[in-house]
């Protein structure tokens, strides 16, 4: 018991000095991490939408030659940045440029930090979002896809307006994902200086070496920011779900008519397992015969 409450009183006295400090690095972390996760969203977009448009053997062959290299290039790209660690990623990134092109590409001063740190976690969340998105539209219905075509909808269209609204609703949860792990990724963004909630940890730590008792105000401090993050980001689940799809529906009497209505916990009305064709099976039958075969 002694040894929490010191830690306590340890940690109480850390605040009291370096609130400030600490706060800064947590807005310095949430900044990187939604703009990063924002960028790397609208990358895997065009890559997961670049990656899958099809083509034929009969398409000409300038076409057919750029979507393979397209999707080569895609491919590469992600398999590099999913398959090595974000510090080394940073290192390339931040000290490999000036070293290729002799200086002429150099992130200098604080602003120049900044900005290595959101290519290098806009770059890897971007190659991770590009297999989600992908794997988003292939889960989409291909007879969707068909129908559009059948209509008279281009390939453009039938993107925009039916596949990716629920592409991206079904790769909601990665997002979610993704930017959870970039709250807690930015931490290795400290190899080029960038002083975000653990650099801040490491400095403070140097100046009064009280390792433990900052540490705990950092594990608290990242366990809150994602906790938030994950509610918001059920929240955001919720309202894209909406609560009254299935009564909208229900309300349309042309859809009820034409047979497509389908409730989760309903069916249609016509499927012989509902309550809506067994209700009206057995009024019919009481009209008919005055009473059920059970009730005689």
């Amino acid at each position: 018991m002694e040894k929490f409450i010191k830690l306590g009183s340890d940690i109480s006295a850390l605040w009291g000095h370096y609130w400030l400090q600490y706060l800064v690095g947590i807005r310095n972390t949430l900044i990187v991490a939604v703009v990063a996760t924002l960028v790397g969203c609208i990358i895997g977009l065009l890559c997961g939408i670049l990656n899958t448009i099809p083509y034929a053997k009969n398409d000409p062959l300038p076409k057919r030659f750029f979507l393979k290299l397209v999707r080569v290039v895609v491919r590469i790209y992600v398999e590099v940045f999913r398959g090595t660690p974000m510090v080394l990623q940073a290192v390339f990134i931040y000290y490999g440029l000036p070293y290729f092109t002799d200086g002429a590409v150099a992130f200098s001063g604080n602003a120049g930090i900044w900005i290595a740190s959101l290519v290098v976690v806009s770059i890897n969340t971007g190659a991770y979002m590009a297999e989600s998105v992908r794997g988003g539209i292939i889960s989409i219905d291909p007879g969707q896809t068909e129908g559009a075509k059948a209509i008279g909808m281009t390939h453009v269209q039938t993107m925009t307006s039916v596949i990716l609204p629920q592409a991206i609703r079904n790769i909601i949860p990665q997002i979610g994902n993704n930017f959870i792990i970039n709250i807690k990724d930015t931490s290795v963004m400290f190899v080029i200086g960038f002083v975000e909630f653990f650099a801040t940890h490491r400095n403070i730590v140097g100046l009064n070496l009280m390792y433990f008792p900052s540490a705990t105000i950092e594990m608290v401090g990242y366990l809150t920011m994602t906790l938030i993050a994950s509610f918001l980001l059920r929240l955001v689940e919720k309202l894209m779900d909406g609560s009254d799809s299935y009564e909208l529906v229900q309300e349309d009497q042309l859809t009820m008519t034409a047979g497509t209505y389908s409730h989760p916990d309903r069916g249609t009305p016509f499927d012989e397992r509902s309550k809506e064709y067994r209700n009206r099976v057995r009024e019919s039958l009481k009209n008919r015969n005055g009473s059920t075969r059970g009730e005689r």
